[in-house]
């Protein structure tokens, strides 16, 4: 019978990270638990499926196999896959629980006991770019100091022209048991400190920790709409793991640094933009910068209020991944006119003379409603 592919499994896409896989991973394995289904056959194998496909997909390097190779990759012993409820079953929740208390660490994935192998640390860098870098996407050149693969011994940390060799404590388990009356405690081998190999002759370049510490030059591409907190994820990219063990990950932080003209919300821009008293009155236009770089005219009607918002379609940000653009919004606020001339006075005072309700519908009926108010209250 052929096997059920092992992301449509656990219900993630061939692209997923590592947390989206643990997490897709937790949610079936709760679902399909026979503790939750006792008696039900159906669902204690489909939870033996998922535990299978798991303990594979969360390898790196069993899911490399898998991905150029499928299934036939761990057939007739090519992989061990299957964990059924045995060790490696176990070995698969204890990645879980781990996780979730704390009690796990970088080095367990891809490095496992007695190899010597432990993944590197992922690392975090921090980027500020502009509203406008935001806006056109940015080709960065990133300097890091990290940890890279010691070239002299291969990341294997002895002196070249020799090898790690097995730990004679632990026989190359990494874990060494002790019985105290009916109990037998297991802990970290002393002598190898869990890794199951000794170096007795370290390499020189980097005292035995297969790893040194060297500025590394990257290039990453921000795409074009990022928000602000957006993360990128390099895989690989982060410190070496110890003793030829897998690199760890890359994350970028984004943040977009305030703009003297624009504010953002989603893929929306916002902006203000002062009018004189006369073109609120009589209408008129002017032009507005876009952060394309443009300009685009804004049409004030007459008896434009103060506050009053104008939407300019498709002058906003983009949406990432996507060839949409929002919208940009522009508040005009009227200037009361200062510093005024005997002559702009006197005329100002004329039209307030011959002005009517009509010239000012808001206040009238404000004052309406506050005249109501003081004759209610003298009844």
């Amino acid at each position: 019978m052929a096997k059920i592919d092992y992301y449509e499994l656990l219900e993630v896409d061939r692209t997923c990270s590592d947390g989206e896989l643990k997490s897709s991973y937790r949610k079936l394995a709760m679902k399909w638990h026979p503790d939750r289904n006792p008696g039900d056959a159906a669902a204690e194998a489909r939870f033996k499926q998922i535990s299978e496909a798991y303990d594979v997909l969360k390898d790196p390097q069993k899911r490399a196999a898998y991905d150029r190779f499928g299934h036939a990759a761990f057939e007739n012993g090519g992989g061990g896959a299957g964990p059924g409820f045995g060790n490696d079953f176990a070995s698969t929740f204890s990645d879980i629980f781990d996780d979730l208390f704390g009690m796990g660490g970088g080095g367990r994935r891809g490095g496992g006991r007695g190899t010597g192998r432990e993944r590197g640390a992922d690392l975090r860098y921090n980027m500020e770019i502009t509203l406008e870098e935001a806006f056109s996407g940015k080709d960065a050149t990133l300097h890091l100091p990290t940890s890279i693969t010691c070239e002299a011994c291969t990341g294997t940390g002895a002196k070249p022209g020799t090898q790690p060799t097995t730990c004679r404590t632990c026989g190359g388990a990494g874990r060494v048991r002790q019985a105290q009356g009916f109990f037998t405690l297991e802990r970290t081998c002393p002598s190898c400190q869990g890794r199951g190999q000794v170096i007795e002759d370290p390499c020189p370049a980097c005292a035995g920790a297969g790893k040194v510490t060297k500025e590394r030059t990257l290039e990453v591409a921000i795409p074009a709409g990022v928000e602000d907190g957006t993360r990128i994820r390099l895989g690989g990219e982060g410190e070496a793991g110890t003793r030829g063990g897998p690199s760890g990950d890359l994350y970028i932080f984004l943040s977009i640094a305030p703009h003297d003209f624009f504010q953002r919300d989603g893929a929306d821009l916002f902006c203000r933009a002062p009018i004189s008293m006369v073109t609120a009155a009589l209408g008129g236009s002017f032009e507005v910068p876009t952060i394309d770089g443009d300009t685009s005219k804004v049409k004030i009607p007459e008896g434009t209020q103060s506050g009053k918002r104008f939407r300019l379609g498709g002058k906003g940000m983009p949406v990432l991944r996507t060839r949409t653009r929002g919208d940009m919004y522009v508040q005009v606020v009227v200037e009361t006119p200062q510093n005024l001339t005997r002559r702009q006075r006197e005329l100002l005072a004329e039209f307030e003379a011959e002005s009517s309700t009509e010239n000012h519908p808001e206040a009238h009926g404000f004052f309406a409603k506050v005249k109501d108010f003081f004759a209610g209250d003298a009844e």
